[in-house]
């Protein structure tokens, strides 16, 4: 069985330590101090590399230089789908705050 990563998926977070992470200062934490803006700030990077590529491609297309023109419309296919999947954890995470709020202590 291969079990080599697929080139360009890339994990949201390593599952080797999932309990403390060190800081720079030697102190252990918890790892949900910064999972969310972690995955929060992958996402807006994959928006902001595919939408790049997007419109690159869509320049090449426009001047001639793209030899298949399917791979503008793979690139914003690319890129729709990281917007709708940062959208969705934005819309994931106001749920969960909103859940938090009406907890009642």
């Amino acid at each position: 069985m291969n079990t080599e990563p697929i080139s360009g998926i890339k994990p949201i977070q390593n599952a080797v330590a999932l309990n403390t992470t060190q800081k720079a200062g030697g102190s252990a934490t918890s790892v949900s101090d910064g999972i969310f803006a972690d995955i929060f700030q992958t996402a807006i990077n994959n928006v902001k590399t595919t939408d790049a590529d997007m419109n690159e491609a869509q320049y090449l297309l426009a001047t001639g230089q793209l030899d298949n023109p399917a791979e503008a419309t793979i690139a914003a296919a690319k890129a729709t789908s990281a917007v709708e999947l940062l959208v969705q954890l934005r819309n994931k995470a106001l749920d969960a705050y909103s859940e938090l709020t009406r907890i009642s202590l």
